[in-house]
Parts: C-alpha cells; sequence; structure tokens
C-alpha cells in the first residue's frame, strides 16, 4: 500500500497542479491583503482616527442606516439584525473583531474561501484522479497489477488526502507570510468571541465564549479542512463515475457556483438544507452568523456533509471494483 500511494503522489507531482493551485493561492492572498489594505487606509481618512471603537461604531450607524431601507428583502434584512447585535455586543465586552495583524487575516481569508474557492482548488486535484488514465490508457495496464482493486483506489483517495491537507497547510502558511509582511506577524493571542446562535428573537449570547485567536483558528482550519475532504471526495466519485475529466469538472463546478446563489435564496425551501453545497460554510456558525435555512446548525450540517462523503466514497468504490474496463 505504500508504494501504491508513494506512486499516486509522484503521479500528483509530476503533474506539478499543486505548484500552480500555490501560485493561484498566492496571487489570491497578494490581491486580498492589497484589499484589506485599501479598506483600513480608506477607513482612516473617513473618520480620521485609527480607534477601532469609532471604526465599530460607524459600522454600527451604517448598518442601522441600511436596515431602514424598504429595498431589502426580509432574509437579508434578518441577516443585518444579527450583525447589528454582535457588532454592539463587541463594543459592549470592549473587544476588537478585527485586531489588525497576520492572524486576523487568516481567520477572514478562510472565512470567504471556504465554500468556493478552497473547494475549486481541491477540485482541480480530485477530477481526474481516476478519469485520467482512462483518457490516457493506462487503466487496464494498472489494473494487470497483481493488486485488488480497492487497494488501487484506496491508494488513490489516500493521496488525495494528503493533497488536500498540503493545500490547507499552503493556505495558511503563505496567508501568514504575506499578509503578515503589510499587517504584521502578532495578534495570536488576540481575544475573540464565539459561541453566538440564532434564533426566532435574534441573536442568542447565553453561550458566548471568549477564546484567543490560535485557538479559533485551529477550529477554522478543522472545519475548512472537513470541507475540502468532503468536496475532494464528491469529485473524486465523479472522476470514477465520468470518464470525461472536463465533464467531472463541469458538474462539480455548477453545484459549487449554485450552492453559493442558492446559500443567498433558499430561506423558504427547507429541503434545500440537505444539499451538501448549502451546507459549506461551517465557519459561519462559530462567528453567529445567520444561517441560510431557519433551524439549520452546526452539528446537522456536519451530519449532512459526512453522510455526503460516506454515499460519495461508498459509490465510489463499489463502481470501481464491478466496472468492466474492457
Amino acid at each position: 500500500m505504500n508504494k501504491l500511494i508513494q506512486n499516486e503522489m509522484m503521479k500528483l507531482i509530476a503533474k506539478k497542479r499543486l505548484l500552480v493551485i500555490a501560485a493561484i493561492i498566492a496571487v489570491l492572498v497578494i490581491l486580498f491583503t492589497y484589499a484589506q489594505y485599501k479598506e483600513v487606509q480608506t477607513q482612516r481618512e473617513k473618520l480620521g482616527t485609527s480607534d477601532w471603537r469609532t471604526t465599530l461604531q460607524q459600522q454600527i450607524v451604517d448598518t442601522t442606516n441600511r436596515l431602514s431601507s424598504s429595498r431589502i428583502s426580509e432574509e437579508w434584512k434578518k441577516q443585518l439584525q444579527v450583525t447589528l447585535q454582535q457588532e454592539q455586543y463587541y463594543l459592549d465586552k470592549d473587544i476588537n473583531p478585527s485586531e489588525p495583524g497576520a492572524p486576523t487575516f487568516i481567520r477572514i481569508f478562510l472565512e470567504n474561501s471556504i465554500d468556493l474557492f478552497l473547494p475549486l482548488m481541491v477540485m482541480v486535484i480530485a477530477s481526474d484522479l481516476v478519469s485520467s488514465e482512462h483518457s490516457l490508457g493506462s487503466i487496464k495496464l494498472l489494473l494487470t497489477r497483481p493488486v485488488k482493486r480497492w487497494r488501487v483506489l484506496f491508494s488513490k483517495y489516500i493521496s488525495l488526502c494528503l493533497a488536500i491537507s498540503l493545500i490547507v497547510a499552503i493556505t495558511g502558511i503563505l496567508s501568514y507570510l504575506i499578509s503578515g509582511s503589510i499587517f504584521g506577524y502578532k495578534g495570536w493571542g488576540t481575544p475573540i468571541l464565539t459561541g453566538f446562535s440564532v434564533t426566532d428573537a435574534g441573536l442568542n449570547t447565553s453561550a458566548v465564549k471568549v477564546l484567543d485567536l490560535w485557538q479559533f483558528l485551529l477550529m477554522d482550519f478543522g472545519l475548512v479542512w472537513f470541507v475540502a475532504i468532503v468536496v475532494g471526495t464528491l469529485s473524486f466519485m465523479l472522476s470514477v463515475l465520468i470518464r470525461s475529466t472536463a465533464a467531472g469538472m463541469g458538474v462539480m463546478l455548477a453545484a459549487l457556483i449554485s450552492g453559493a446563489i442558492l446559500s443567498n435564496m433558499v430561506s423558504s425551501w427547507t429541503s434545500a438544507k440537505y444539499l451538501f453545497m448549502v451546507n459549506l460554510r461551517l465557519t459561519d456558525y462559530l462567528k453567529g452568523a445567520a444561517p441560510p435555512i431557519e433551524g439549520m446548525t452546526l452539528s446537522f450540517s456536519l451530519l449532512v456533509l459526512l453522510a455526503w462523503w460516506a454515499v460519495s466514497l461508498f459509490v465510489a468504490f463499489f463502481v470501481f471494483t464491478k466496472r468492466d474496463v474492457y
């Protein structure tokens, strides 16, 4: 098994896709860092101060003004109300929710890339692990080895999990190194609040806890890694079912983009909460954002994604071991 995994990892390295993904992540982190820097500069020029309390008070005023508009939907209004209550809670507790520094940048970057950007990077790796063997004609040669089919596929899946872990690690390292050159490398012990929950009455703060930012980031990275594994497994299944890499990537891309759209539009479609793409933003539960569908919780989303992972893995192994490649 070790030799099989080593062989699969050599294939991934030879394709140089990990290098391309690292380059894409680096470019996006640079752009995001610049955008954050310009936003901070704009706020300072607008308010004439760098005091975070003044900035947060202005955000509260802006959110209140947006709530008074009659042109926003009820779903968006509920989200703004939750955001307003959170901002006021941070101000009352005298905690800066956006303490400048590389750790804060990592948190914000992960929260914004968990449902689309990182899954797309994972999809690039996972979508052709098996389908490429068909397109290159090497599937027959691969299966002539005196190794059971499930072992061959399992080695590919382990290699995928290792590649996903590497992508998540690269994201964290590059985010820290690049953003730290602008915002500084301190801030691991910055206090941050978690444990917010959204109820019919609004924001519930009874279970709120204060954590150091490094502890919060560990949870963020764990959830991001889990989402990447689920999306990678689904792409892996499509690679087994569909012999065309382009077709498999197209199906997964359509699912991810539709999920990003549905998350803002499905509040009245309760059965949509069982779709995997509606449950990808797990980090939103940590910061207390309103769920896309009322009643959804972190535990529920984890169970839904776990069910999709188990089913897709079973289908992949069942089809691969039973299919006649000749």
